[in-house]
Order: C-alpha cells, then sequence, then structure tokens
C-alpha cells in the first residue's frame, strides 16, 4: 500500500471513520472517477490546488465533479493572488502527487475552501491519495474533517 494511501486512511480512521476505499482503473478526471464508482459527476470531490502567490503557500479549493474554480472569486477568498500550483509545491505542502490529492492526510496544514454544492448530497467520493483510488464520505463531514469553508467560488 502506497504511503499517501496509508495516510488517507489513517486520517480517515483517526477521524473515527472507517474508510470504503475503492481501487479503480481510471479516475484521471472527474468523469472517469464517477463512472468507476457509479455516482452522479458532481458527487465527485475534487482537490483543486492554487500557489498563494504572496506567501507562497498552497491553497486548496473542493469543488463538486461537474464545477470550475473562478480565478477572481479563489483570489478574493484568499485575500492574495493565486497562480498555478506546481508538482513540486503540491508535493511538498500536501504529501500527494498531482490526480491524488486528497482532502485529508495533508503533510501540512492548508487554507481550504469548499463548494457548497458538495454538501448537497449524502455521500460524496474524493481521491485517497492516489490517482487509482477513492474513498466514500458522508458530505457533512467535508467541512470538519477537511477544515474548509463552505463559499462561493465557481465559475
Amino acid at each position: 500500500m502506497s504511503k499517501s494511501l496509508t495516510r488517507v486512511r489513517a486520517a480517515l480512521q483517526e477521524a473515527g471513520l472507517e474508510p470504503d476505499i475503492r481501487e479503480v482503473a481510471h479516475a484521471r478526471t472527474a468523469q472517469e472517477a464517477a463512472d468507476s464508482v457509479g455516482c452522479d459527476l458532481d458527487q465527485i470531490a475534487k482537490s483543486i490546488i492554487f500557489r498563494a502567490e504572496q506567501s507562497g503557500a498552497a491553497v486548496l479549493f473542493l469543488t463538486a465533479g461537474g464545477n470550475r474554480v473562478c480565478a477572481d472569486k479563489a483570489t478574493a477568498l484568499a485575500g492574495e493572488p493565486l497562480g498555478k500550483a506546481d508538482a513540486a509545491l503540491i508535493r511538498a505542502q500536501t504529501g500527494f502527487a498531482i490526480g491524488g490529492v486528497s482532502p485529508v492526510g495533508h503533510l501540512s496544514p492548508i487554507r481550504a475552501w469548499l463548494d457548497p454544492r458538495l454538501l448537497t448530497f449524502d455521500l460524496v467520493w474524493a481521491a485517497a491519495g492516489t490517482p487509482r483510488h477513492l474513498f466514500a464520505l458522508d458530505a457533512r463531514l467535508l467541512p470538519k474533517l477537511t477544515g474548509a469553508t463552505p463559499a462561493d467560488f465557481i465559475a
């Protein structure tokens, strides 16, 4: 089992959850992930990482699978200009590779915001630390588990 997957499993178990983690053949896109677990596209919680230009830190926007982050709204929430996060920053702060960034189990604390659309579902699915692993979660637990603040940042 990969270190990233182990870290996600441990984070969920530390929160008192027994994670339903599934290995899938294809989950490079939100649609592939949804098809793999048999859920609606918007039930996929995408972890979108930006680089905060003044602080240099990674910031996280958890969005429903069919939604896109509006750069202007995200910048306003972050309180500083945002740019593209490179693979090195993402790996250094979260401990995950691009394509497998989980909303939980990060190496370092991360500022995060949450698409309210995700909270309209009983169950959502998110990356479990690798591009081929997903876990299911009661959507109402997302804010507490991730520290993410629900906010409007959708394009």
